[in-house]
C-alpha cells in the first residue's frame, strides 16, 4: 500500500481521469489505469439479521461482517490475510508480554472526536466487565492480559486490567504470559473500540442510526430490521481519501435460492453463500460470478455433554461415526469442502494434523462400530435413540441436517426431530444449553490453531457443548503459555487426540467460502483465509 503513495501522488498531480469517474485523489489500492463506475455503491448479502452491532455484545460472523465496516481496531488485514496497521500505525514488543501501540494522530470518531488510547482502555475493560456479559469475554482472558481472568470471574475490578494509556496516542498492554501472536489477536471484533461518551449518553440505544458513532470507514445511515442495513462513507475516517465505495448495503437473506435470484437479477453484487444444489449449474452457466476460496472455518455438530444420553461418550461416538462425511462434502456440497475428523481446519497456519483412527476407517467400518457402541449404551433399532437437532434458519443447514438425520436413521435406527430457529434465538438457546445436539460452525478469530482448540476449554464462554476435561484444559494451558512453535504444534496434536477420544463434538467438514461475486467488484480478496472483507478496500468497476 505505502509504495503506491508515490504513484498516487504523481497521478493526482497529473490530474488523470480514470474511466467514467474522475477522482481528485485516486485511492492507493486501485491499480493504475482502472476504469471506475460512476456509481460507487455495493450491495452484499449477509445471510441473516444481525443480533447486534455492538462489538462487545456480538459473537457471530454476520455481525463481524458489518462491524468491520463500522469500527476499526488496532490492526486490520490485507487481501492475503497479513496484519496491517489500523488505528495503530506501529507497535513493538521486546518480550511478547508487553506491547506498545502507537496510534494515529489523525484517527477520529465519526462525530469528529479524536480516537485515543483511553478509548481502547475503556473498550478492553468493558469487554471483561461481568456487567457487560460479553459472549467473547473469554477472548481477552485467552490473550493472557493481566487480571483478565480474575475480572471476568468477579474477583478483581476492571480497572486492574493490564492495559493503560501512556498518553493520548500510546497504548500499553501487559500480558501474564508471552504470546507471540498477540498482535494478530487484536484484529478481532471484540477489541474494536466504542465511544464511551456516546454509550453513556444513549445506553443500549447507541447503535441506532440516529445515535451511532463509530471509527470505521463507514457510518450507519439506515437500519430496517430484517430488510436492510445501509452505511455511507465516514468523512472523518483517517483514510477516507483512499476509500472509493460511497455506500454499502447489507441484506439479511437466509434463503440462498432467493439470494441467488436477486444476484442474477442484478440487485446484489456479492452474495453471502450460494445454494448447494445450484453450484454445478452456476459454475457452468456463470463461471465469471462463482468465487470459491479456502476458509478458516469448521462445521460441526455439538453434543450437550451435560444432558443424558449425550453425557455418554459411546452415544457421542456412535453418532459421529455414522455421519458419512464424504457424502456431505462430495455429493451434497461438492464445492471443495474437506471431510473433517478434527476441529482445526488444515489451512490453519503451522497446523499439522494427525488423522484420528476413526478417520482411517471405511464408512462401513464406522457404521459397524457405531451400531455396537450404541447397543452398548442401551439403544438399538427396537429401542431407538430419540432426540432433537437444533440448527439456525438456513436452507443449506436444513439440507445438511436432513441428510445426516437420514444417515443416522439408516445406520442406527435413530429418530431425529429437526428444529430450526432464527439466528438470535438459536444463539441464546445454544448459550443457555437448551439443546440436545446443535449445528455449529467456528471461524478462526486469528490464523493459529489455538483459535479453534481454546473453544473446548472449560473456561471458554463459547464452549456451548459444555465439555469439561481437566486433562484437555492442562494441555491447552501449556500450549498457550509456550513460545516454542514446535512444542505448541505437538500440544495442539495432543488436544485434537483428546477431542477424538472424548468426542464432545462431531466435526463434519472444513469450509470453503463459495459465493457469487459480480466481476464489477474490484479488489475482492481471494487469499484471505478468514474471509475478512473490508468494503474500504473494494471498488466498483465500469461495465
Amino acid at each position: 500500500m505505502y509504495k503506491n503513495k508515490i504513484t498516487q501522488a504523481l497521478l493526482i498531480g497529473a490530474g488523470l481521469t480514470f474511466g467514467a469517474a474522475t477522482f481528485p485523489a485516486m485511492a492507493a489500492h486501485v491499480p493504475e489505469g482502472t476504469k471506475l463506475a460512476d456509481k460507487q455503491e455495493l450491495v452484499k448479502g449477509n445471510g441473516t439479521e444481525v443480533a447486534s452491532i455492538d462489538p462487545q455484545k456480538t459473537e457471530g460472523v454476520p455481525e463481524s461482517n458489518v462491524i468491520r465496516d463500522l469500527f476499526e481496531g488496532l490492526v486490520n488485514q490485507d487481501g492475503d490475510g497479513n496484519v496491517v496497521p489500523g488505528v495503530a500505525e506501529s507497535w513493538e514488543t521486546k518480550d511478547n508480554k508487553t506491547f506498545i501501540f502507537h496510534l494515529r494522530k489523525d484517527a477520529k470518531w465519526s462525530n469528529g472526536d479524536p480516537v485515543t488510547a483511553d478509548d481502547f482502555v475503556f473498550t478492553f475493560q468493558r469487554a471483561v466487565d461481568p456487567a457487560t456479559a460479553s459472549p467473547y469475554a473469554w477472548y481477552l482472558e485467552m490473550t493472557t492480559m493481566k487480571n483478565a481472568a480474575q475480572i471476568i470471574n468477579g474477583k478483581a475490578d476492571k480497572s486492574t486490567l493490564g492495559v493503560k494509556a501512556l498518553d493520548a496516542n500510546t497504548l500499553e498492554v501487559n500480558l501474564e504470559s508471552a504470546v507471540p501472536y498477540f498482535v494478530k489477536m487484536m484484529g478481532h471484533t471484540t477489541v474494536k473500540p466504542v465511544n464511551k461518551k456516546v454509550l453513556e449518553k444513549w445506553g443500549d440505544q447507541w447503535t441506532k442510526p440516529e445515535h451511532f458513532v463509530g471509527n470505521g470507514a463507514y457510518v450507519l445511515s439506515k437500519w430496517v430490521v430484517n430488510e436492510r442495513m445501509v452505511m455511507v462513507r465516514n468523512k472523518n475516517y483517517w483514510d477516507d481519501k483512499d476509500t472509493v465505495i460511497d455506500k454499502v448495503t447489507y441484506l439479511p437473506i437466509e434463503n440462498q435460492v432467493a439470494e441467488m435470484n436477486r444476484f442474477l437479477s442484478g440487485e446484489i453484487d456479492m452474495t453471502n453463500e450460494l445454494p448447494n444444489e445450484h453450484f454445478k449449474r452456476l459454475e457452468k452457466e456463470h463461471p465469471e460470478d462463482v468465487s470459491v476460496v479456502g476458509n478458516l472455518c469448521s462445521y460441526y455438530y455439538g453434543f450437550n455433554n451435560e444432558k443424558a444420553p449425550f453425557n455418554d461418550v459411546r452415544v457421542r461416538k456412535a453418532l459421529s461415526y455414522a455421519i458419512d462425511r464424504d457424502v456431505i462434502t462430495k455429493i451434497l456440497l461438492g464445492q471443495g469442502q474437506k471431510p473433517a475428523y478434527f476441529l482445526t481446519p488444515e489451512v490453519t497456519a503451522d497446523f499439522h494434523p494427525v488423522m484420528p483412527e476413526y478417520g482411517t476407517w471405511t464408512q462401513k467400518e464406522r457404521n459397524q462400530k457405531a451400531e455396537a457402541l450404541l447397543k452398548e449404551a442401551g439403544y438399538d433399532k427396537s429401542h431407538p435413540l430419540k432426540f432433537n437437532l437444533l440448527y439456525n434458519t438456513s436452507e443449506n443447514h436444513k439440507k445438511n441436517a436432513v441428510a445426516i438425520a437420514s444417515m443416522w436413521k439408516k445406520a442406527l435406527g435413530v429418530d431425529v426431530t429437526l428444529e430450526n430457529q432464527e439466528w438470535k434465538t438459536y444463539l441464546d438457546n445454544r448459550r443457555e444449553g437448551n439443546f440436545q445436539i446443535t449445528r455449529a460452525g467456528w471461524c478462526g478469530d486469528y490464523n493459529e490453531a489455538s483459535s479453534f482448540l481454546s473453544l473446548m476449554q472449560s473456561n471458554n464462554s463459547s464452549n456451548d457443548p459444555r465439555y469439561h476435561n481437566k486433562e484437555y484444559d492442562a494441555v491447552m494451558e501449556k500450549a498457550l503459555a509456550s513460545t516454542s512453535d514446535a512444542e505448541r504444534a505437538d500440544l495442539y496434536a495432543q488436544a485434537e487426540a483428546l477431542l477424538a477420544r472424548d468426542m464432545p463434538i462431531a466435526p463434519i467438514f472444513q469450509y470453503v467460502k463459495a459465493r457469487l461475486v459480480s466481476p464489477q467488484v474490484g479488489g475482492f480478496p481471494k487469499n484471505n483465509a478468514e474471509d475478512k472483507i473490508y468494503t474500504k478496500d473494494l471498488y466498483m468497476l465500469a461495465k
